[in-house]
């Protein structure tokens, strides 16, 4: 996972952090592989369509978390140490975020 590292950073996480984090794709990726199922027992789309809503939703509030997470540590950080660089970085994030 380190060499997926894009920009030289990284972010410490508690043990405790990473776990939920994890927990959540976990829970993800149990969705996921519902859906799979479903499509292979010839599920009514709209069954399928539901499920694909609840993994949007989850993925959505798991960026939210991280997100937020990030804000008040690694930005909150950077600004203190007068690395206003960081900003640029929000707002590129921030359009990726809203892209649709």
């Amino acid at each position: 996972m380190d060499d997926m590292n894009c920009c030289g950073k990284k972010t410490h996480r508690s043990d405790e952090e990473k776990k939920a984090i994890n927990n959540r794709i976990s829970r993800i990726e149990g969705q996921l592989q519902g859906i799979k199922k479903m499509i292979g027992n010839d599920s009514y789309c709209n069954d399928v369509l539901v499920q694909l809503s609840a993994v949007e939703n989850a993925i959505k509030s798991l960026s939210n978390l991280i997100l937020e997470n990030h804000l008040y540590s690694c930005v909150t950080k950077d600004i203190e140490e007068g690395n206003l660089e960081v900003i640029d970085e929000l707002i590129s994030l921030f359009k990726k975020f809203n892209k649709k």
